[in-house]
Order: structure tokens, then sequence, then C-alpha cells
């Protein structure tokens, strides 16, 4: 693979900035966007005052801690349009999540956020390896999802040709690789194994192609899954992190010639690590869950909103900016099995160690009759190891990994090819069959 390493003189001066710098810049900032939300956004002033604390209490930024946290919940609870901090006249663009599990959560963005979020995605890009000029497929779906829209003008700002194909049609994405020859994606990880299938059905060699660099987001995946595209498409695999609450794609990102953890933007998003369960703020280094204060954001300003995400904090290094550790698990999609905690991307990375399985995978969790949860890994074998022998080896093979790395026993069924369901997106990764009221 080519270095793809930006001239450091293209970078922003802020990402480069000493810590000094970036810290005098996050407390200026705090202090505006604490009194914004509290003067602003009638949500935020009845949260501050129950608990007992004004933004002039802001001193250090380490007092951000009195503050209290923001959740998931209360953009539900506020729906449509409750938690915005300015009119909604002044509001440019409005996304919102699916609702599948209740209501949307709704976001809404002044043209001042359009614009920082423009410039937050073309400075990921950049990091990832892209320059002005490139093509940029853009495979993250269109609409109310942030994901195409925000790498959509991200992708602009930087110069860049843009492909607006969304998500779904793989057989048209691989024709319009072939056809326009884009230097980037930007896609899930997931959606990219179905797009890798179908240059597979049609012959199509993926290290012949014109791409370079893969930016993957919108869900978690592993670094042997990394390692695995890398191989196949002979580019490079870039990891990209945000949440709609917060901003969209372009929170944090990968800095293509390093690859050891997505460089947050501190300029604009405050991190802190927390205990999920005390809320306790934790050290640098240690393991915990994801909270983040917005910094710049007018319409829809998060005060240290949760994310479930989990993950590490740790220092910059091909920036100033401080890392947070890939990750690879949600305090909310974590499996309680039978007393272990299980993540769907450690059943990824032992189906991976399995050469005669393909990458897609589904986990079913049921409850026998004896009350006692159970977990079936549904996967699928490769073309040319079909066979029964092979399929009862692999089966037994992952099985025996599943116990020994995560210490669960587990059920395998091994599908034929393209036998398990592929994703257009997000993939869905566990179906929880398990009685509703336990």
């Amino acid at each position: 693979m080519e270095d793809l390493t930006p001239d450091r003189k293209s970078l922003d001066p802020i990402e480069i900035a000493s810590r000094d710098e970036i810290a005098a810049l996050q407390f200026h900032r705090m202090k505006r966007t604490l009194k914004h939300a509290y003067e602003n956004s009638p949500f935020y002033r009845k949260r501050f005052d129950e608990a007992g604390v004004h933004p002039e209490d802001l001193r250090t930024l380490s007092d951000l801690s009195k503050f209290p946290f923001t959740y998931k919940q209360d953009l539900r609870d506020s729906y449509p349009f409750g938690m915005f901090a300015v009119p909604r006249e002044q509001l440019v663009r409005i996304h919102a999540s699916s609702g599948t599990t209740g209501k949307p959560t709704v976001v809404g963005y002044t043209s001042g956020d359009i614009n920082n979020w423009a410039n937050l995605i073309a400075r990921s890009i950049r990091a990832s390896g892209g320059r002005p000029g490139d093509i940029c497929h853009v495979a993250y779906g269109y609409g109310l999802f942030t994901g195409g829209l925000g790498a959509h003008y991200g992708a602009e700002r930087l110069g860049c040709t843009v492909v607006p194909i969304s998500g779904g049609m793989t057989e048209r994405q691989v024709t319009l690789i072939e056809d326009f020859k884009p230097r980037i994606i930007m896609v899930t990880p997931s959606y990219m194994l179905s797009i890798l299938d179908e240059f597979r059905r049609r012959g199509i060699d993926p290290r012949e192609t014109s791409l370079q660099v893969g930016i993957f987001g919108a869900e978690p995946w592993t670094n042997r899954m990394r390692e695995e595209i890398e191989q196949v498409f002979d580019m490079h695999a870039v990891d990209i992190y945000g949440l709609s609450e917060v901003m969209g794609p372009g929170v944090a990102n990968e800095c293509v010639e390093t690859k050891d953890g997505l460089h947050i933007w501190e300029d604009h998003f405050y991190p802190e690590i927390i205990d999920p369960d005390t809320g306790e703020v934790l050290p640098d280094g240690e393991m915990g869950e994801l909270v983040f204060t917005t910094l710049t954001k007018e319409g829809l300003p998060m005060i240290r909103y949760r994310t479930r995400d989990l993950t590490r904090l740790l220092p910059g290094t091909a920036r100033s900016m401080r890392r947070m550790e890939k990750i690879t698990g949600r305090s909310d999609d974590m499996i309680i099995l039978r007393g272990v905690n299980v993540f769907p991307t450690q059943i990824e990375e032992q189906l991976l160690k399995v050469a005669s399985l393909s990458p897609h995978f589904q986990i079913e969790l049921t409850t026998g009759a004896n009350r006692m949860d159970s977990m079936t890994v549904h996967c699928e074998c490769l073309p040319d190891r079909a066979d029964k022998s092979a399929r009862d080896a692999a089966a037994a093979e992952l099985a025996h990994h599943i116990k020994s790395v995560i210490g669960v026993s587990s059920r395998i069924v091994v599908h034929d090819p393209e036998g398990v369901v592929r994703s257009q997106g997000k993939a869905q990764r566990v179906l929880d069959n398990r009685p509703k009221e336990r």
C-alpha cells in the first residue's frame, strides 16, 4: 500500500498545537457552551437547576464533572424539538434515528453547525489519506441517517469529487467503482463485505480496483477485520467515529500513518471516560464509557452525553489531540450469557480465525425449557468449503475458539454461501429471541 501520510502543512494548526493551547481553547469554548445551553435551552436550564449547578461554576475543565449527564432517553422525552437551543426557524437541517426501539431521536443543525461538520469530515478524510481532487464513493445511507450527507458535505469541503450512491444496489456499487475509479470509499464495514462478495461473483480481483482508502464507521469492527479488508483490497482501512446526538460522523478519526486509535477532534468535542455503573470520571488510560460535551454546537448543544460506547483515552501520536481506543463494544449491546459478558466484536474476532468461513454472521439468543439462555452463531462457509465434513470442522473450530477465548459454549450453524442476511447499511448482529419479561 502507498504511504499516504499527509503533508503537515496541510493540517489545521490546532491539530498539532500544544496540549496547553488545546486545553485553553476547550475551556473558553466550554464556558460559552454551558452559558448558551443554560440561557437558551429550557431542558438544560431545568436540568442544571435541579443539579444545583450554574455555568459560572466552571472554573477549570475538571469542574465539568459537577454538571449532570445527558441521556438518549432525554432526546426521546423531548421529541421532537424540545432540546434545541435556538428557535426552530434557525435550523437548516434535521436528522433523526429510525425509532425502531421507541420514539426517534431528533437532532438539528444551524448553518454554523453544518459548516463545522463539513470542516471536521474534511479533516477526517485528509487524516485518512484523502486529498483534494480524489473521487470519493459515498455508500453510507442518505436521508435522516447522518452518515451519507455528513460524508458528502465533508468530501466536497475537502475538494473531492463525490459519488453519492448511498447504500444498497450492490451490483451498481461495483459497476460504478469499476467505471468511475474512486480513490476513496466511505461505507460501513459490514456493507463493504457485501461489496466484496459482488466483486468475487463477477470474478474481479478487488486488489486491482482504484480504491486506496476505505473510511469505515457507524458500527464497531475489529483490527482483525481491518487486516482482512486491507489484504483483500490492497488499500488502507481507517476508522471514523461519530454519533448523531453529538454531531454525526467526524467526531474522531484514525490517522492513516499510525492507525493506532482515533484522534478526537478536541477543539470541538470534550471527552471523558466514566465508570458506567457509578458515573465517576476515570483517568486517561482506564477503560469505561465514553462521554462527550460539544464545544461549538449551536442548534443542539450536548452536555456530558453518555454514548454507551466502551473505550479508553490515550495520549496523541500523529496529532496532539488525545486518541480513543477503537470501539469494540457498547454497554447497551453487551450480551450477558450465563453470567459472561459477550460483545459481537468478540465473536467476529474468533470467526475470522476460521479460514473456511466468510466474515458474515448473526448471533441468535434464545431461552430453553430449562430457562437457561443459549447462543447460536449463524455463519456461512466459503464456496469451496461447502461439503459437510468441511462445515462440521469449521463449526467445531469456531465453537472451540469462542469457548476458550470468551468462555461460553455456543451452537454453531454453518449455512450455505450467502446464507446469512446481508447488511445494506448498519449490520444487525444480534437477534434476541429471549422472552421480554424476564
